[in-house]
C-alpha cells in the first residue's frame, strides 16, 4: 500500500485495483489490512488516503452480504471518522465549498448525523469560524433535550473554547 504515495496516477490505480481484487476473494482481511495500515500511517496524505478509502468502499460495497456484522460496525465507525477528516483538511483551503456541501445535510426539523455535526463544528473551529458554529450549538442545546439522540454535549477539546461533540 505505500506505493499509494506514488504520484503517477496509473500506479495509484493500480493499487485501487488491486485492493478491490484482492478485497473479492477476502474482504474482511483486506478492510482490516487496509484499517492497520491507515492507523500506522496516521500522517498520509489526504489523495493518498482516499484511494484506500476508495477501495474500502468498493470491496464493502461489492461483499456487504459476506461481511461480518462486527467488522461492518466497527469499519463504518473508523471510516465516518475519516471521511469527516479529509472533509475538514480539505476545508484548510476550500472552506467555502466544503461548508455548503455540509450545510445541505441540515434539514429542517431532522436532527443531523452525529459526524455531520462534528465535521460542521471542527471545520469552524480549524478555519477559525467559530461564529459559524452558532446555529450548531442552538441544534445541540436542542438535542440535549431529545432522548436517544446519540448527540449530548462534552468537555471543550483541547482546540476549542466552546462545547465540543461527543457520543452519547
Amino acid at each position: 500500500m505505500d506505493a499509494t504515495t506514488d504520484k503517477d496516477p496509473l500506479v495509484q490505480e493500480q493499487i485501487y485495483n488491486a485492493l478491490c481484487y484482492l478485497g473479492e476473494s477476502e474482504p474482511e482481511e483486506i478492510l482490516n489490512s487496509c484499517d492497520e495500515y491507515l492507523r500506522q500511517h496516521d500522517k498520509l496524505a489526504y489523495p493518498h488516503r482516499v484511494i484506500i478509502l476508495k477501495a474500502m468502499e468498493t470491496v464493502v460495497k461489492n461483499n456487504i452480504a459476506l461481511l461480518d456484522k462486527s467488522t461492518a460496525k466497527e469499519v463504518i465507525r473508523d471510516w465516518q471518522q475519516a471521511a469527516s477528516d479529509v472533509l475538514v483538511a480539505v476545508g484548510q483551503r476550500f472552506i467555502n465549498k466544503v461548508m455548503e456541501e455540509v450545510l445541505t445535510k441540515f434539514q429542517p426539523g431532522i436532527l443531523p448525523h452525529y459526524f455531520v455535526m462534528q465535521t460542521f463544528a471542527n471545520l469552524s473551529v480549524s478555519n477559525g469560524e467559530l461564529a459559524a458554529c452558532r446555529p450548531c450549538v442552538r441544534l445541540l442545546l436542542r438535542a440535549g433535550r431529545s432522548r436517544g439522540s446519540g448527540v449530548r454535549f462534552g468537555r471543550c477539546s483541547s482546540r476549542c473554547t466552546g462545547p465540543a461533540l461527543q457520543r452519547g
